[in-house]
């Protein structure tokens, strides 16, 4: 199955960057070759167009990376149990992403994860595993400002933020870092009851 390409996995600064460099260039030596009509196009287009990419490149966000490969199984389990939530997160942060501080900032902000004054923690890669039969989306932060304590505290509100059919279990593999897990939650099979 072919996946579709994404317009947030190119980087949209330095595409720009490069459109509007050669059209700089080009209105240059129209300039020095008295050729008005490219000598315009090349300072009113390519001028603005490499400041806006300066402009992104300035408040990018590169990627979430992958700390590890996805095995097929996962990627099966993905495409059978993911819910929209797991996927619209997984998105998300594995994109490039403009005038965001950091991945999830928002949804750390609405949990209680990023104290007020202090720096909220940082989402350094993720991967994807099965946990107990069911797809799981690992989100791994660097949490030096918030302790392992206050993530358990906030356990429910994570469940209940992320959607009803997700739970999360949380770990910290080294000090300072925590791993987020969530976890499918698979509905129990309903037995249909035959008619009398």
């Amino acid at each position: 199955m072919l996946r579709q390409i994404q317009l947030g996995r190119i980087n949209l600064s330095l595409v720009l960057l490069a459109v509007g460099g050669v059209l700089t260039i080009v209105g240059f030596v129209a300039y020095f070759q008295d050729n008005s009509t490219l000598n315009l196009v090349g300072f009113f287009y390519g001028i603005p167009v490499l400041l806006g990419g300066l402009a992104l490149r300035a408040a990018e966000l590169e990627p979430a990376p992958y700390s590890q490969p996805t095995q097929p199984e996962v990627l099966k389990l993905r495409d059978e149990q993911a819910t929209p939530t797991q996927n619209q997160v997984r998105l998300d942060v594995t994109r490039y992403r403009y005038g965001q501080e950091a991945h999830l900032d928002v949804a750390l902000q609405k949990l209680g994860l990023s104290p007020s004054g202090q720096e909220c923690p940082e989402l350094r890669g993720l991967h994807e595993d099965e946990i107990d039969g069911s797809y799981a989306l690992v989100l791994e932060f660097d949490s030096a400002a918030v302790p392992f304590s206050t993530w358990v505290e906030k356990k429910a509100k994570i469940e209940t933020f992320f959607g009803p059919s997700i739970r999360a279990e949380l770990s910290q593999p080294e000090d300072e870092r925590v791993n987020l897990a969530l976890i499918t939650r698979l509905e129990p099979a309903t037995v249909p009851v035959e008619a009398s």
